[in-house]
């Protein structure tokens, strides 16, 4: 092999060992920006701005991409059921139930603990449409993935 050979070599391993590294970094950067677009929202206070906030932050992440889930427990679990009513919260006069159904429209899973319906006098019958009682396992598993990030209100 001659000088010009091995200096077209040497140059083609080079680039090939740049490219695969801007790959590797593209790859890293989308794993992490995935990491970064899922959200576990745990509502347990009965607080109606507690909960009123935690809708507006979930909706508000929800508009920048983020995948929000939300697991209702405790006393926060009524805003689960169809019959809850809550007073209007004030700048826009909407009921963190109001802001709850805008997130469930847009793709929000919203859950009851396993342990809400068990210790209410409700039923599942008694639950707004599309939500659902969440799995011990199931919530384990979205609280310990790497992907997820985990809020308590």
């Amino acid at each position: 092999m001659n000088v010009t050979q091995r200096l077209a070599t040497s140059c083609l391993v080079g680039a090939l060992l740049t490219s695969t590294g801007a790959m590797a970094e593209s790859m890293d950067s989308a794993e992490s920006k995935s990491a970064e677009n899922k959200a576990l929202f745990i509502v347990t206070s009965n607080s109606l701005q507690t909960q009123g906030m935690a809708m507006v932050l979930g909706n508000a992440m929800q508009a920048k991409g983020v995948s929000v889930d939300v697991l209702l427990c405790d006393q926060a679990g009524d805003l689960a059921l169809s019959s809850t009513v809550s007073q209007a919260l004030k700048p826009r006069n909407v009921t963190p139930e109001q802001l709850m159904a805008k997130l469930q429209s847009k793709g929000a899973n919203i859950s009851v603990c396993a342990l809400y319906l068990p210790n209410s006098e409700h039923n599942a019958q008694d639950l707004r449409d599309g939500i659902k009682v969440a799995t011990p396992p199931e919530m384990a598993d979205m609280m310990t993935s790497d992907n997820v990030r985990v809020y308590s209100f």
